[in-house]
């Protein structure tokens, strides 16, 4: 008898599996790579966080996947603290991580073939990925323009944006909210970078949300938010992140969530309770990456690349070389033959050709290792 697979999934190539070869490159330097081509934090998560996670370890039953009244106290707590709406215990949950709650939502949630879902024409690809799981057609728009957009039951926004780091203002988020109910679509608002803020207003006022009592007239309908603790605690490995939102919306989520057994690990939910309610660490995690930023930005603006001005928030730098400003991979294959890694703009979408990411999640050193290298190089030419 012959064995009939399941049709697989019709989903693009990975995209970082096309960096192998400029891997190869930076790695080959006698000085070792410098790999800035990827956000995974790389400094120490904070001893209290560890202690906690060891004091809950003893989780010999399993976790609810609505999560604990602790965690979700702490949800609502940081809620608060960003003057969000006061969703109640209804509104939040706790998931694995916001990579798998971007890319799952949109099918929790009962999109479906024919739907449309609206991304950011310029994004981490996760957002399309999520409307081809669900069977949706993903269109790209400028996520400032929805006077422009068409019809679509679901929008995904990225506010601080990953790669560019621009912000939208909370102006920019009110258009969004009166298109999306004006449509009946509802708005998925992916905000885990909100805690690295560059620029003001957002420095001394906070990065604004999507739920901000003042963007949404006070009304969650049809309004969730992501957010994850993997930049702002370095919990990246804890898979710690939550959704906040719509009660209504969180409902079939967490129905879902409990047939297919999608739980947050118990001594992960106490440990990143307290991660949400303690502040100090985040502000200090925040001025290590300011260093780093400061002197990249520095080395590379000196180097004649331009660096996008816009780019307010978030762990990266959206650089282009004005010699080569539409082909993305040229400016990656000269950083490669330095030992520097970084992305290709070409993984975010049409929009981004031309660009590259940098990272700011290398070690001090690393860090200070390719500036040395990009510095050296360009005063050369």
């Amino acid at each position: 008898m012959t064995t009939t697979l399941p049709r697989p999934l019709d989903l693009p190539e990975f995209p970082w599996d096309q960096l192998a070869p400029a891997k190869a490159r930076a790695a080959a330097h006698p000085g070792g790579i410098c790999d800035l081509s990827v956000g995974t934090p790389v400094d120490d998560t904070p001893a209290f966080i560890r202690d906690a996670l060891a004091e809950a370890s003893n989780a010999h039953g399993y976790p609810t996947v609505i999560g604990t009244a602790e965690v979700r106290d702490a949800i609502l707590a940081w809620g608060a603290r960003r003057n969000m709406v006061d969703v109640g215990l209804g509104g939040v949950i706790p998931t694995i991580g916001s990579k798998e709650a971007v890319a799952w939502v949109p099918f929790l949630l009962g999109v479906r073939p024919g739907d449309t879902v609206l991304v950011p024409e310029v994004a981490y690809p996760t957002y399309d990925i999520g409307a081809r799981l669900a069977g949706a057609t993903p269109v790209p728009v400028d996520p400032t323009n929805p006077d422009s957009w068409p019809e679509a039951t679901l929008v995904y926004l990225n506010s601080p944006g990953n790669p560019d780091g621009h912000v939208m203002s909370k102006d920019e988020l009110r258009g969004v909210v009166a298109w999306a109910r004006s449509q009946g679509a509802v708005v998925v608002s992916d905000e885990c970078y909100a805690a690295l803020p560059w620029a003001e207003p957002y420095v001394s006022e906070g990065v604004p949300s999507l739920l901000n009592v003042d963007v949404c007239d006070g009304d969650a309908s049809g309004l969730l938010v992501l957010y994850s603790l993997s930049k702002q605690s370095n919990l990246a490995g804890y898979r710690a992140a939550l959704i906040y939102g719509d009660p209504a919306l969180v409902a079939p989520i967490v129905n879902a969530r409990k047939h297919s057994g999608l739980m947050v690990p118990a001594p992960v939910q106490h440990a990143m309770a307290l991660a949400l309610t303690d502040t100090e660490h985040v502000k200090d995690q925040r001025e290590v990456y300011a260093a780093r930023r400061t002197l990249l930005l520095e080395a590379l603006t000196d180097a004649g690349l331009d660096v996008d001005p816009d780019s307010a928030a978030g762990l990266y730098l959206w650089v282009a070389d004005p010699a080569n400003p539409t082909d993305s991979w040229v400016l990656v294959d000269r950083l490669a033959e330095l030992g520097i890694l970084a992305a290709p703009g070409d993984f975010y979408g049409t929009a981004a050709h031309g660009r590259v990411r940098v990272a700011l999640t290398a070690t001090d050193e690393r860090v200070a290792a390719a500036v040395s290298r990009i510095r050296e190089a360009w005063s050369a030419r």
